[in-house]
């Protein structure tokens, strides 16, 4: 089996740039190309780390079968900590490039902010599960409340920001996927 374009077959069905899933992984864009090449052979956690991105496993990588997954486990997500910005985000619906939307669970702990969004086309909707967020939308705030939603055009500049002292958690859901 060619590993290496498999791999990057599974990357473009997500819609996926080399640095892209090299940046998911921690990986460099180049140690890709390599793997992609066939120049490099993944170490077994290495190709674990790729696969689980790639929102596939082991057993579905090296079977010619293919199923559509309709029930994600907690263990399905692709979880990344951002220190610096103090929060967490979860991809919880593995694959989700290739789909019409991209929904992801987002952290914020106190005085914790989310990456700033740069004006795309899409929609993206949001629902506070806990705690209190700013949504900034081309530099005006709007307050954010547990059970309460928003909804924007995503053609503006956009970002959450928590700035009380308990953490927040947001279900965010972009169209098309973006996170």
């Amino acid at each position: 089996m060619d590993i290496g374009s498999k791999i990057r077959e599974l990357r473009l069905e997500n819609g996926l740039t080399q640095e892209e899933l090299a940046n998911r992984l921690e990986l460099s864009k180049g140690y890709i190309s390599q793997l992609e090449h066939n120049l490099a052979s993944p170490s077994m956690n290495t190709l674990f780390s790729i696969l689980e991105v790639l929102g596939t496993d082991i057993s579905d990588f090296f079977s010619n079968q293919t199923e559509e997954q309709a029930v994600f486990k907690k263990t399905d997500f692709f979880e990344k900590e951002n220190n610096e910005l103090k929060h967490n985000v979860s991809w919880i619906v593995p694959n989700a490039l290739k789909y019409e939307m991209e929904p992801i669970l987002i952290e914020l702990l106190p005085n914790g902010k989310s990456f700033m969004d740069d004006p795309h086309a899409g929609e993206e909707f949001g629902y506070v599960l806990e705690g209190e967020v700013t949504l900034v939308l081309n530099k005006k705030k709007h307050i954010v409340k547990t059970g309460e939603t928003f909804y924007y055009l995503a053609n503006k500049e956009h970002y959450l920001m928590n700035h009380t002292n308990k953490k927040a958690k947001v279900l965010w859901i972009s169209t098309p996927p973006m996170f």
